[in-house]
């Protein structure tokens, strides 16, 4: 089968650590061309901060947001994500991050753990630049050509809704804050307790503890009396 449409692909592009969510690299001229660019940006950013807690298990997944659909694909740590048109094909998305992959590992693959500052392969945004380029018009012999690619199969790739993958993380993370919040509490409560306790002895001994005092007090003055 052919296809022959032409979409605007890629609005976003970005690269980030698997382990820690790590910004590595991404399309510095990426969301221009969209309303809430940074809207988006963070949602992107929120399934790398998932993918790194282990919340999302899929390697490749299709997740849809608004108008758009963001594709990833995890190769050797690194997340490769691009937001797309929704009606731009999924096998071309997939192989343009599969471009990304290739390139990114040849030139910084030795690197890519020992990073420790967010985008620290910003120069990266030119190959990013130049290969979108190619994958821009869907009517191109090249794209056809990938897209009629019956080796590269992309139907098993899950696609779900962002609020859907987001609210697994944002239910994590409310279990966790609960779980802090009680046992702060829980804290509170055994040292609130420990000072009743301690009270409830003063108040308890307290009078004996003056008593013997007093009968100690005139013992000692009786005999320096006589």
């Amino acid at each position: 089968m052919l296809y022959a449409c032409e979409s605007k692909m890629v609005k976003l592009t970005m690269i980030a650590r698997v382990t820690d969510g790590l910004p590595l690299a991404e399309g510095l001229d990426d969301g221009r061309d969209i309303q809430d660019a940074d809207f988006y940006k963070q949602q992107a950013k929120s399934l790398f901060k998932n993918l790194s807690m282990g919340q999302i298990e899929a390697s490749r997944m299709s997740v849809e947001t608004g108008p758009y659909i963001f594709h990833y694909n995890i190769e050797g740590r690194v997340c490769y994500l691009t937001m797309c048109d929704r009606s731009y094909p999924k096998k071309l998305a997939f192989q343009y991050l599969e471009d990304l992959k290739n390139e990114f590992e040849r030139v910084n693959g030795s690197q890519i753990e020992t990073a420790a500052r967010p985008y620290a392969f910003i120069k990266f945004d030119t190959f990013i630049q130049k290969t979108k380029k190619l994958y821009q018009d869907t009517r191109t012999q090249r794209n056809i050509t990938k897209l009629n690619d019956e080796l590269y199969e992309v139907h098993q790739i899950m696609t779900r809704n962002v609020q859907e993958v987001l609210g697994v993380g944002e239910k994590l993370d409310q279990v966790s804050q609960m779980s802090s919040r009680l046992t702060s509490e829980s804290r509170i409560y055994a040292d609130k307790a420990r000072d009743l306790n301690r009270q409830a002895l003063i108040r308890k001994w307290a009078p004996v503890a003056i008593v013997i005092g007093v009968v100690i007090l005139l013992f000692w003055a009786k005999n320096k009396i006589w």
